[in-house]
């Protein structure tokens, strides 16, 4: 089990890209969470089989159909916060 955070810059934001991010997270059984930022990027966490999560990864850098993704930046998540599902968070 890893978990990544991943934030993603493009265009990102009112293309229902946190639903589809979503969507996907969960056909590949992945905990964690979306959100939008107040920067127009969108901040995600995901936790799972090391294979579940670069397959995400992977999918998040070919963005949702309406996105355009610019960059995928990717880092350890150490936050430690309890992942149960995988939720859409309000904007921060």
């Amino acid at each position: 089990m890893i978990r990544r955070r991943l934030v993603v810059t493009g265009r990102v934001q009112g293309v229902f890209f946190r639903d589809w991010t979503a969507g996907q997270a969960r056909a590949l059984g992945l905990d964690g969470w979306v959100r939008n930022r107040a920067d127009g990027s969108v901040e995600m966490v995901v936790a799972g089989a090391t294979e579940m999560v670069e397959a995400m990864i992977a999918r998040v850098r070919q963005g949702s159909p309406a996105s355009r993704v610019d960059d995928v930046a990717v880092s350890e998540d150490v936050s430690g916060d309890r992942l149960d599902g995988f939720v859409k968070r309000a904007t921060v």
